[in-house]
């Protein structure tokens, strides 16, 4: 059955998945015109939302508990608070600073994590962080030494930061929910209704504080990335993400992020590959190690139990 819950080994490769579509995700954001992020959320959300209904409405578990709601309405919140400040972000911070600040969404999730009771306080798994981390700001820095670009921390990184702690939270909330009962084991359940409410939420939000006006002027092409982006990732990424977290702890799960710029880093090479150098072989060493040894640690935690 589809909605089951995957091995560790099949949570795993699910996440590969996930870290190749969302770093195609961030091209596509950047693609888009200047539209209101809070409204351009609201209506990403309602896509996914639709291309989920065929697979969450076929679960036995599909209408939400009352005690379940209010987790859901909060990691809707989740989701568009990350959507929302990526897409105002877009158009005010640097795609390097963007990447950069992204990598410090799995320590924060692992922060959170023992705070919820969900995660474990040992040394591996911050050690294995911090190693993806090190590896993915070394290829922050190598698209910085490329490009010519520069990191800087203004009002358009802060509101992205703010943004990733925001999606930092997401798994941690799931993990907790699962482990004390108040939600289903539906991966598909989980992320319609989280998507659901996040729409209603942050659509109402954009209502009272955007120009939703100007969501007339959006072309055809701005339409197609909008479908895409909710279908892909957003539907996509975040089912698999809720499938991953019924076995990983959210740690391991958001670790998947530092693979997110070296799937840019792959990119820039189809486009230009004659930018291709050893500047870039240092982080990506570092990502794969620290990927490899995350699998390693969820089989031999999994074989130890």
């Amino acid at each position: 059955m589809i909605t089951a819950t995957p091995s560790v080994r099949g949570a795993h490769l699910g996440m590969l998945l996930w870290a190749m579509l969302v770093g195609l995700s961030f091209p596509a954001v950047g693609a888009m015109s200047e539209l209101p992020p809070l409204s351009l959320t609201s209506l990403r959300f309602v896509i996914a939302c639709s291309g989920l209904w065929w697979l969450a409405r076929r679960s036995p578990v599909f209408l939400p508990s009352l005690r379940a709601l209010p987790l859901y309405a909060l990691m809707g919140l989740c989701l568009a608070g990350f959507f929302g400040a990526m897409f105002w972000a877009a158009h005010h911070a640097t795609a390097l600073s963007m990447a950069t600040l992204f990598v410090t969404v799995p320590l924060l999730a692992f922060l959170l994590g023992l705070g919820f009771g969900v995660e474990r306080l040992a040394w591996r798994l911050p050690a294995i962080l911090a190693l993806g981390a090190v590896g993915a700001l070394g290829l922050a820095i190598a698209e910085s030494l490329e490009s010519g670009g520069r990191l800087r921390f203004g009002l358009g990184e802060a509101v992205f930061f703010l943004g990733c702690l925001s999606t930092s939270l997401y798994p941690v909330l799931s993990k907790w929910g699962l482990s004390t009962g108040r939600l289903p084991e539906s991966a598909a359940v989980r992320t319609f209704w989280s998507l659901g409410l996040g729409a209603v939420l942050i659509g109402l939000l954009g209502l009272a504080v955007e120009p939703v006006g100007r969501l007339a002027s959006m072309t055809g092409r701005d339409l197609l990335l909008l479908v895409y982006l909710g279908l892909f990732s957003s539907a996509l990424t975040f089912w698999l993400l809720q499938r991953a977290t019924a076995v990983l702890t959210p740690g391991a799960v958001t670790a998947y992020s530092y693979l997110v710029p070296f799937v840019s880093m792959l990119l820039l090479f189809v486009r230009a590959p004659e930018r291709l150098g050893w500047v870039w072989l240092p982080g990506s060493l570092l990502v794969i190690i620290a990927i490899a040894l995350l699998i390693h640690h969820d089989r031999a935690s999994t074989v130890s139990r």
